[in-house]
């Protein structure tokens, strides 16, 4: 979803304003019916879930490049209901090649990821215990890698049951020389098909890809998804598919 759909998003909402200078991205996954003690299913891969709560992320901040660890920058942002309020902080490797493609452009760009309130601090507690770790440690003669146990452990816990919907919250700001533009886009699981609102925001911006590639949309090469076409183009798709998406204009 991030990068990815994500990135998309962003472009689209720089495509509406007049020179454009600072982005901010803000996405998540989530249950729809949060449940105690997680309120958090795992909709994707363990190890991918770890990934992005552990080391830095890359920022564009007054048109600088700097990293920023996980778990920082805490803040609260609000959503309609009935998702309302959802914690944010910073975890690594949502933005990708676009704050070096928008490196000298913008003055910020910047991710953060959605969760419900005590999520942040439950994930750093175990990341600050070193259940995030790949180094071995001796646990009764046995060399066991932290991360391992820490997966062994939870991953079975945060599974979704079959009937369970998730919900995909994106929110793209970008602002402008007169104005400021929030881009908000929200999709669930399918229940004709089955597929859950994680797999629909990362498999469908990947076949959207593939098919423009097919059909010539796309230059030949290797290219940033921040450069091979155009959020409004990416955005014409994903209503095609459903997903919801609005825009909020303000001065």
């Amino acid at each position: 979803m991030v990068p990815g759909l994500g990135t998309s998003l962003c472009v689209y909402a720089m495509e509406m304003v007049d020179a454009p200078s600072e982005v901010f991205l803000w996405d998540g996954g989530l249950p729809v019916h949060p449940r105690e003690p997680w309120n958090y299913v795992l909709t994707f891969h363990f190890e991918g879930l770890i990934n992005e709560y552990y080391g830095t992320t890359e920022f564009i901040r007054d048109y600088n490049l700097i990293q920023v660890p996980c778990f920082e920058e805490y803040e609260f942002v609000d959503f309609p209901e009935p998702i309302g309020r959802l914690e944010a902080f910073t975890t690594a490797g949502g933005t990708s090649t676009a704050p070096r493609t928008f490196l000298g452009k913008l003055k910020t760009y910047q991710n953060k990821t959605l969760r419900y309130e005590g999520h942040c601090n439950q994930w750093k507690a175990l990341r600050d215990a070193g259940l995030f770790e790949l180094n071995p440690v001796n646990v009764r003669g046995q060399m066991i890698r932290p991360r391992d146990l820490l997966k062994e452990v939870l991953d079975s816990r945060l599974r979704p049951a079959d009937d369970d919907p998730d919900i995909c919250i994106l929110r793209s700001e970008c602002r402008g020389a007169n104005e400021t533009v929030v881009v908000d886009l929200y999709d669930y699981r399918d229940p004709l098909t089955g597929f859950t609102a994680m797999e629909r925001t990362t498999g469908f911006h990947a076949a959207m890809i593939a098919s423009m590639i097919a059909h010539g949309e796309v230059s030949p090469g290797a290219i940033p998804v921040e450069l091979a076409f155009s959020g409004h183009r990416v955005m014409e798709e994903c209503k095609k598919r459903g997903m919801h998406l609005s825009v909020t204009r303000r001065s």
